[in-house]
């Protein structure tokens, strides 16, 4: 795990010079093939100053899923606030992930490599199960919700209505990681 920024504005900074570089290194070489050099050599900072901010570059790609995972999480509970009702909640929670895709598109691929990636492709032990079933309980919440308000169908399970929805939002955003002119829209 990172540590927290420490304390000054400067410290801030550098561990956010240090978090830009490192993902730019990461999205396009993949974990593997990132060396510590380049991502410091980028950053414009010494390994030391890395090493002060992160354990090694393992707890630096952590902390880059990490945020990949929590600003998400915060785009779509923000969303959801949004909306009256089911339908309502959908569409602003769409509209709000497509554009924390599109803007955060390094970061989201950095995201979901780790759940496809070859061993050795991302370090040993990192797990973001935890985050992804927060993510998901929070749909399934929304689809409990709107049964109970009779907005949607008893009939289906609201487990399974939240696994239809999550599951298709992240093929969408998946395929246009893979077909980047794919047009992301609602």
């Amino acid at each position: 795990m990172d540590t927290a920024p420490h304390g000054s504005k400067a410290a801030w900074e550098t561990r956010e010079q240090i978090l830009r570089a490192a993902l730019k290194h990461f999205a396009n070489a993949g974990y593997a093939a990132t060396s510590v050099q380049r991502i410091v050599g980028d950053a414009r900072v010494s390994k030391p100053a890395l090493y002060y901010h992160f354990r090694d570059k393992s707890g630096l790609f952590d902390a880059l899923v990490n945020q990949a995972h929590d600003g998400r999480f915060q785009v779509v509970r923000e969303a959801a606030a949004r909306g009256r009702g089911i339908r309502e909640k959908l569409v602003e929670i769409l509209t709000a992930l497509f554009g924390y895709f599109h803007h955060n598109r390094e970061l989201t691929r950095i995201a979901f490599s780790t759940a496809y990636a070859a061993p050795g492709e991302v370090p040993p032990g990192l797990c973001h199960f935890d985050k992804c079933r927060r993510n998901m309980e929070f749909f399934h919440s929304l689809m409990q919700d709107a049964q109970a308000a009779g907005e949607l169908d008893n009939r289906f399970e609201s487990r399974d209505l939240a696994y239809g929805f999550y599951g298709l939002t992240n093929f969408y955003l998946t395929a246009h990681l893979l077909i980047p002119h794919y047009r992301l829209d609602r």
